[in-house]
């Protein structure tokens, strides 16, 4: 359990190479990933999850059962469910992550937000993309707000972390994929009928920090700068929702039978 609470914090997830999964959903993609270490449990947790439970024991895996108390200092959410999982972080390489056989790869440029993190990892298991890649200097998404956010996703694709910009071009380049950024002051929207086509061939989306956008490195790499259109009053859309735009963009037009 004193090692547990501990993956709370970057430095211990890093040299443990392990992380904390918290909640039904969560416990239950990372139990069919096989990257489960431990499962802490509590009476109420037991009583509301048995299915869990008993996946957890039928695979094998070590059943810790703790009281409401102690369950509650290992999680950081204000009504914990119970159910938590140590589990092995995946030691994705860019290569892993960008394969000659990628379509569409979602890179996040020194993003900070781990809410917005996890849930574009969800979006982009959602949309059917390869793999995120997360740039050097973004937030880990291993930390418990992420893996909640990605709702499990973060168990579904490739996730490469801690990567360089001259890295990540080189990558690119050797696989082929286009890649386009997404900025607010782009001429061109993504929905506009001349990028169309582009959108329907393989392509590595990057989105930048929530405050500053993308760093002019990072505009460098790209052969492309679209927006989302704001039609309304709304002074922008926030990472999230900006790149969940962007991302089905992409996975409509590459499945369109034109494409």
């Amino acid at each position: 359990m004193v090692r547990a609470r501990k993956l709370g914090r970057r430095a211990a997830r890093i040299e443990s190479g392990r992380f904390l999964a918290e909640g039904p959903q969560a416990v239950r993609e990372a139990l069919a990933s096989g990257l489960v270490l431990e499962v802490f449990v509590t009476p109420e947790g037991e009583h509301r999850h048995p299915d869990l439970v008993q996946l957890a024991l039928e695979r094998g895996q070590q059943l810790l059962d703790v009281d409401e108390k102690t369950f509650s200092s290992l999680c950081d959410t204000v009504n914990p469910q119970g159910l938590a999982a140590v589990a092995r972080i995946p030691q994705v390489t860019l290569a892993d992550a960008i394969g000659e056989h990628a379509r569409l790869v979602v890179v996040l440029v020194e993003a900070r937000d781990p809410g917005n993190v996890g849930t574009i990892i969800r979006i982009a298991d959602a949309a059917g993309a390869d793999a995120v890649v997360l740039t050097a200097d973004s937030v880990d998404p291993f930390n418990a707000k992420s893996v909640r956010a990605s709702a499990g996703s973060i168990f579904h694709l490739p996730v490469a972390c801690g990567i360089s910009l001259a890295d990540l071009s080189g990558q690119l380049r050797e696989v082929g994929l286009a890649t386009v950024a997404a900025a607010g002051e782009a001429d061109r929207s993504v929905f506009d009928p001349s990028v169309t086509a582009l959108l329907a061939n393989p392509m590595a989306w990057l989105f930048g920090n929530e405050a500053h956008g993308l760093s002019q490195p990072a505009l460098d790499l790209c052969s492309i700068t679209l927006r989302v259109p704001i039609y309304g009053g709304a002074e922008s859309l926030n990472l999230a929702a900006a790149a969940a735009v962007c991302i089905y963009a992409s996975a409509t037009a590459q499945r369109s039978p034109a494409s």
